[in-house]
């Protein structure tokens, strides 16, 4: 394990709960992992299925010896424990109400400076194409990695939703689902420039989002059959995972 990538004892406390679970309630697909840097910082951007795949995205960081890194409403910090337990666990921040994107940012830039690995999740907020695919993203990820210079990985996670997916009833660990956790070659950022449009942003994150749905239709053997939802589009979220 990375010394320059120290677990904090909050995060064992969880894994130390929660492995024993997902080993028992899971079998796991990972592909990819080889494609990471062993060391330094870099950007993890994720699609969103469930409420329990950050959990799971964790449980598969942890097993590469990263600590997971997620971002998350600056607002959570004032709610009882939980925001005691972020903080333990050093999770990240997304500092609403600020002048810029890059202000908001500020934290998760400062973490992959300092070579730590962030996980975000693009479309902020699970997505809500009845058939699981991805929806379209918002900038933050790809603002993170070229402020920053560091890589950004796109990781495509299937399973999670058929053990909880918020728009059908229940709860369903058995029988054991497979959770598939692919990692794809990095986005490449060298043309957006020194000081990119937002138009440019857009359309990187563009790139990054058709990058996440490519390995999630190669895990699924299949193609979407319809244009990705549009995330600016929505109107309530439903997650407290946050995107910029």
């Amino acid at each position: 394990m990375s010394k320059a990538r120290p677990f904090p004892p909050m995060v064992w406390v969880v894994v130390a709960l929660l492995w024993p679970i997902f080993t028992a309630a899971t079998k796991r697909d990972r592909r990819g992992i080889a494609k990471l840097p062993p060391a330094g910082g870099y950007v993890i951007a994720a699609n969103h299925l469930s409420y329990i795949d950050p959990f799971l995205l964790g449980f598969w960081a942890t097993d590469q010896g990263v600590p997971p890194r997620f971002l998350f409403k600056d607002s959570l910090l004032e709610v009882p424990i939980v925001g005691w337990v972020l903080r333990k666990a050093r999770q990240i921040p997304v500092h609403r109400g600020t002048d810029s994107a890059s202000d908001s940012l500020r934290d998760a830039i400062a973490a992959v400076d300092a070579g730590q690995v962030v996980i975000v999740y693009p479309e902020g907020t699970m997505t809500r194409d009845p058939a699981c695919w991805p929806m379209t993203g918002r900038t933050g990820a790809v603002r993170i990695a070229h402020e920053t210079g560091k890589p950004l990985f796109p990781v495509a996670q299937w399973g999670a939703q058929d053990i909880i997916w918020p728009y059908k009833k229940g709860f369903h660990p058995f029988p054991r689902k497979t959770i598939h956790i692919w990692v794809g070659d990095p986005i490449d950022l060298t043309d957006l420039g020194a000081n990119p449009t937002e138009d440019q942003l857009l359309a990187k994150t563009a790139v990054l989002m058709a990058a996440i749905t490519e390995l999630q239709a190669q895990i699924r053997g299949e193609l979407p059959a319809t244009p990705p939802i549009d995330v600016h589009t929505l109107d309530t979220p439903n997650t407290n995972l946050e995107e910029n």
